[in-house]
């Protein structure tokens, strides 16, 4: 039997070392369209179990948030070179390809090292022969220098299909802005708007923490927000924060919150009972909270969640031992009645697509159905406990019509004695951010916030 040491042709393998880096942006992107983890919640545990240094951990970020936002562009690059219908590819091999293309086509990173880590990445995780078939894949998308030529030359015969390729939306979403902004250069400014990377937004909660204290640290004073900042560095690198004396929350919610709150402003000769009807995960009923606290301390002020798991997370928050986790729909479980009631409804969340990379990809249109009778069904709830008198605050983070302005003319439909009032320019202090209707509608490529929507009803004495 002949010996096999003594072959004169011997294959040595060298065991795959991808970067760490890669690693756990693979792991994240995996994870979230594989598992349906949410990736604000699962890259700082990932990131913290790392041994990476903050230049590693940045681009941990850009590589996965970005291959998550972009990957409807990505998938129409690699259609183009594969021999079959994109969903038969295996779930490793797409997500691994996702991550080369957005290197190649979204980043600074040369092509050879694009596809050279790509592949190894892919090696230790998928296997010789996948790794291969990846190699190949990327390899033609590196070398073709038209990749998109013929999707930009239909922006106009067929611009909600281009659009929704090159910035990576769903068309029923490119279609919805459409509908509001009626203008396709605004649209494609939305869009693009919303695949620009955003450092977080914090709050100086009065009381317990100045936006001076934050600005000692580090950032920049933000136009939208009385006590807000744009960071400069992690959340967790400031005391107040690590201390619960301050949060991260986005501009244009903490506006929406101080324009709900100054509805009291002429009211000084009573007590004022004050209701957060959707009260998770805590960012609005913590600033209310606040300002109730330092500015009309004889008020009483309540956060509901009506999910128990998000009302304790409410309660960490608030920090308030009123906190409640009630049906908001069916209002006979509540105790009382209430002077002043906000109703930050469950949405589509199409006004924080920037913040959360995998959203867009996980609503569609049917999903608006349940959505907007949970809407409604909240509106009614909160108008039978408001006390005569008494104004409630609806307020979506989505620019979407059904949720927006097809909610208000629905509600005031079914109640016509309640009276709709309009906020004023004066109120916000931004221009474009008042509709001719007297609501608020924030836009993240006009005002740099969350586009957020609040409209005020009150109900007659």
């Amino acid at each position: 039997m002949r010996n096999l040491s003594d072959s004169p042709i011997k294959r040595i393998y060298k065991k795959p070392n991808p970067g760490e880096a890669r690693r756990i942006a693979f792991a994240l992107v995996t994870q979230v369209n594989r598992e349906g983890a949410y990736a604000n919640l699962r890259l700082p545990q990932l990131l913290s179990d790392s041994t990476l240094d903050q230049r590693d951990r940045s681009f941990v970020t850009e590589l996965a948030y970005g291959t998550l936002r972009m990957q409807g562009k990505h998938d129409y690059a690699i259609s183009k070179f594969i021999d079959r219908d994109i969903s038969q590819l295996d779930s490793s091999v797409l997500d691994l390809l996702r991550l080369g293309v957005h290197q190649l086509t979204e980043m600074r990173v040369s092509d050879h090292a694009a596809v050279s880590e790509t592949v190894e990445l892919a090696r230790a995780v998928a296997g010789e022969s996948k790794a291969t078939y990846i190699n190949a894949i990327l390899r033609k998308v590196s070398s073709d220098s038209t990749l998109f030529d013929d999707v930009r030359s239909k922006i106009e015969s067929n611009p909600k299909y281009a659009l929704s390729i090159l910035y990576s939306h769903p068309e029923w979403i490119v279609s919805a802005f459409f509908d509001l902004l009626k203008n396709w250069g605004s649209v494609e400014k939305a869009l693009a708007a919303n695949n620009e990377p955003v450092a977080p937004n914090l709050i100086a909660w009065p009381g317990k923490s100045t936006r001076e204290e934050l600005l000692s640290l580090g950032g920049s004073a933000l136009k939208i927000g009385r006590s807000s900042i744009l960071a400069d560095r992690m959340p967790t690198e400031y005391p107040a924060i690590r201390e619960r004396r301050a949060g991260v929350q986005d501009c244009g919610s903490q506006l929406l919150t101080e324009i709900f709150f100054e509805t009291a402003k002429e009211i000084n000769s009573r007590n004022l009972d004050w209701l957060d009807l959707c009260a998770g995960p805590g960012g609005k009923a913590a600033y209310l909270q606040a300002l109730i606290s330092t500015e009309r301390s004889s008020d009483t002020f309540t956060a509901n969640e009506p999910s128990e798991h998000r009302a304790k997370l409410v309660q960490s928050v608030v920090n308030l031992e009123n906190v409640i986790s009630l049906d908001g729909r069916n209002a006979s479980e509540f105790p009382g009645k209430y002077d002043r009631i906000l109703v930050d409804a469950p949405c589509s969340g199409l006004g924080a697509l920037r913040r959360r990379p995998e959203a867009r990809w996980r609503k569609n249109l049917s999903d608006l159905k349940g959505l907007i009778e949970l809407q409604r069904d909240l509106l009614d709830s909160a108008y039978t406990l408001l006390k005569p008198g008494g104004i409630v605050g609806y307020a979506t983070c989505s620019p979407h019509l059904l949720e927006t302005k097809g909610q208000v003319l629905d509600f005031a439909h079914r109640h016509k004695e309640a009276t709709q009032i309009s906020i004023s320019i004066a109120d916000t202090g931004i221009e474009g951010a008042i509709n001719s209707d007297g609501n608020m509608q924030l836009w993240t490529h006009v005002q740099k916030s969350d586009s957020m929507f609040l409209a005020l009803f009150q109900k007659p004495e």
